[in-house]
């Protein structure tokens, strides 16, 4: 009887334990699968994010350089209607000049002088289109001198005044910041001029660590409440921005006035 119950009890007592052993070894197998799940998961996301990351940088390259092409085009342009058309358009008119001296009739100088006058005014528009496509000033001086000149200009005509504030030399910086941050200003400038009926724009430049800070304001009618601008001009300042691995904030558009807060880090 008693060797019977000692049977049964080891009976039971293995029973359980295998069954003990079975279930660490099917808890063991779960956690182990959860894990290796987990795991796979991590790993795909690490390389979406990879994928993405690649991507994104992908587009920058591409962005950079068309923005680099497009400089590279304006600035053959730009020389080439100074150097070639500029010098013909000169050429002529100092011709037509010396024929004025020449002529005895008065219509004949009339006319030529009418016509020197149109050689004029192309010449000058050579000029004016040469200086936007790349500002030699720009080169010459830097992007605070430029901004500078140019607000001055503008003041002049007494219609808006432009101030322009800075707290570093900015002209120590690479020349495609500089020339980014200068199309970008003037297609602020732009915006201001025809659509905002402002009578002041202040541009505030100042660098912090390791980041330049722009902050363009006017005193004009501001956006409409609840508009995003997707003009083709914000379009081109988004690009310039982006491409400068940059970020750029509109002001809230129920406040007075138009804002825009851009942000670049400096290399």
């Amino acid at each position: 009887m008693f060797f019977y119950w000692n049977m049964e009890t080891a009976t039971s007592v293995n029973f359980f334990t295998i069954l003990s052993s079975f279930i660490a070894i099917v808890f063991i197998i779960a956690v182990g699968v959860v894990l290796l799940n987990l795991q796979f998961q991590k790993n795909m996301f690490s390389q979406q994010l990879a994928n993405e990351e690649l991507k994104s940088k992908h587009q920058l390259e591409l962005l950079q350089s068309s923005i680099a092409v497009q400089e590279g085009e304006r600035k053959r342009i730009a020389e080439n209607l100074h150097d070639e058309l500029g010098a013909i358009l000169s050429i002529s008119r100092m011709r037509m000049m010396q024929l004025e001296g020449e002529l005895t009739s008065d219509q004949h100088v009339r006319n030529l002088a009418e016509i020197r006058s149109y050689i004029e005014n192309s010449l000058a528009s050579m000029r004016r289109i040469s200086h936007e496509l790349i500002p030699p000033q720009l080169e010459q001086f830097g992007l605070v001198s430029t901004l500078e000149s140019i607000s001055y200009e503008l003041s002049k005509t007494k219609e808006i005044i432009v101030t322009v504030t800075t707290n570093h030399d900015l002209e120590a910086f690479s020349w495609p910041l500089q020339l980014g941050l200068y199309r970008v200003v003037m297609e602020l400038i732009n915006n201001t001029i025809k659509h905002a009926q402002a009578s002041e724009i202040h541009i505030d430049l100042a660098v912090k660590d390791l980041t330049l800070h722009c902050l363009y304001t006017d005193n004009g009618i501001g956006l409409k409440t609840n508009i995003t601008p997707n003009g083709l001009g914000f379009k081109n300042i988004e690009s310039r921005v982006k491409a400068l691995e940059g970020v750029f904030t509109i002001g809230e558009s129920n406040k007075p006035g138009f804002n825009v807060y851009i942000q670049i880090p400096i290399k």
